[in-house]
């Protein structure tokens, strides 16, 4: 697929649904009494497989419209083990935060299973807090296949060695059953959804800003949920918006929880104009409208503790900091090696290929902004739907244009990114 230039984005873009959130909720709804209606699900190939995961466990979920469901809760112990194993596909939140869910089914045996690309990446962040509550798991030298045997759990008060919500939500789910209270500790605050959400189907949970704790439960209900629009999914068109002259865009009903939009914050440092109309709160979750304006960047540096509630749009921030003014920094965040793929090696080698400047360091990078305009050329994805997303972005803010290898990555968050592009191009 090619990107051509184009000359400013504009018009109003409405995202699919949460994707932390959507998966977040069928997983509870299924573990809760009674149904539960969940409007405005992101719909993706990773979505998809939480909702295959919990038929599997013998939970029925309902297809209303394009982007609702009714899940058909089984109880706080009704999951029922499948014959085969479950296929995680290439979804990290699913197969972590299930585990959790998993190892409190007791006397029941689980296998999970995930692509090549999910295999790869590290399982025993969540085998060892498991293994200290009292789960039966075993890894394949700490990747998956992941072996679940549900276990009477007891509480443990856990400090995570790296910032994780995967880590820290596969926990607390598993706290629910655990005897005593669970604590989880976190160097720097991540994305609060999970508690959010119990908190909404009725757990005891205490959160604060670096610590959870959360007690165990019997009964869960939902009832209904709306699911506010993906940051995720926007950061792309912002990010355009933001590079292209001329640019006015529109983002409709989009999560705006603190904790998710430190591209923000990193973004207005850096100069951007960016304005929130009619704010709101949409499943517990802060949101609004934004709309976002041409604004001409200067280099910033990002810190460890600013990288969670950025993580997953650290690689936008590499393309807006090739584009703007001045020398910028990127610091603490070796976690973008053990994602879909080594981001901070992807980001290098496919912006350097398009004309930044831009060298790789241990736990980040290193940007010399070109102010403008990049060059233009070919950039794989490596199968990475975030590097993709980039891609796209990066050939709208080139002179020649941009060839994506493997476009198709985008499927697992956003199926429909590049057509939704396509409408908000105007020609140079």
């Amino acid at each position: 697929m090619r990107i051509e230039p184009a000359g400013r984005l504009a018009g109003h873009v409405t995202v699919p649904g949460d994707k932390s959130i959507s998966h977040r909720a069928v997983l509870i709804a299924s573990i809760c009494e009674g149904e539960t209606l969940i409007r405005g699900f992101g719909r993706s190939e990773d979505t998809e497989r939480t909702v295959r995961a919990v038929r599997s466990l013998a939970v029925r979920v309902e297809e209303l419209e394009v982007n609702e469901l009714v899940v058909h809760g089984v109880g706080f112990r009704g999951l029922e083990a499948p014959d085969g194993p479950i296929d995680c596909g290439n979804a990290g939140t699913l197969v972590r935060l299930l585990a959790g869910i998993l190892a409190g089914q007791e006397g029941q045996q689980f296998e999970l299973v995930g692509d090549e690309s999910l295999s790869t990446r590290p399982m025993n962040r969540i085998a060892e807090p498991l293994t200290r509550m009292g789960t039966g798991v075993e890894t394949d030298r700490g990747r998956l296949p992941l072996g679940i045997e549900g276990r009477p759990l007891r509480g443990i008060t856990y400090e995570l060695p790296v910032a994780s919500a995967q880590v820290k939500s596969c926990i607390l789910l598993a706290g629910l059953y655990a005897q005593g209270e669970t604590i989880v500790i976190e160097p720097v605050p991540t994305r609060d959804h999970t508690e959010s959400l119990l908190e909404m189907a009725g757990a005891r949970v205490d959160p604060r800003p670096n610590r959870v704790t959360v007690w165990p439960a019997e009964h869960l209900a939902l009832g209904g949920l709306e699911v506010p629009g993906d940051f995720s999914s926007a950061a792309p068109f912002i990010v355009a918006a933001t590079l292209l002259k001329g640019s006015e865009l529109h983002v409709n009903a989009v999560n705006l929880n603190p904790r998710r939009t430190g591209l923000l914050r990193i973004l207005e440092r850096m100069g951007a104009r960016v304005a929130i109309r009619k704010p709101r709160r949409i499943c517990g979750e802060p949101a609004g409208d934004l709309v976002v304006r041409h604004s001409e960047l200067t280099a910033t540096d990002v810190t460890g503790d600013e990288v969670p509630a950025a993580i997953d749009e650290l690689p936008l921030f590499a393309l807006a900091a090739a584009c703007a003014s001045g020398e910028s920094v990127l610091r603490g965040a070796a976690e973008l090696r053990a994602k879909e793929s080594d981001r901070i090696e992807a980001l290098v080698e496919g912006l350097s290929a398009l004309g930044a400047d831009i060298q790789a360091t241990p736990d980040g990078f290193r940007v010399r902004g070109v102010s403008g305009r990049l060059q233009g050329g070919a950039m794989a994805s490596r199968v990475d739907h975030r590097i993709a997303m980039v891609a796209g972005a990066a050939g709208l803010m080139s002179t020649e244009g941009v060839e994506i290898g493997d476009p198709g990555a985008v499927a697992v968050s956003f199926p429909g990114f590049f057509d939704l592009l396509e409408t908000l191009i105007h020609a140079p």
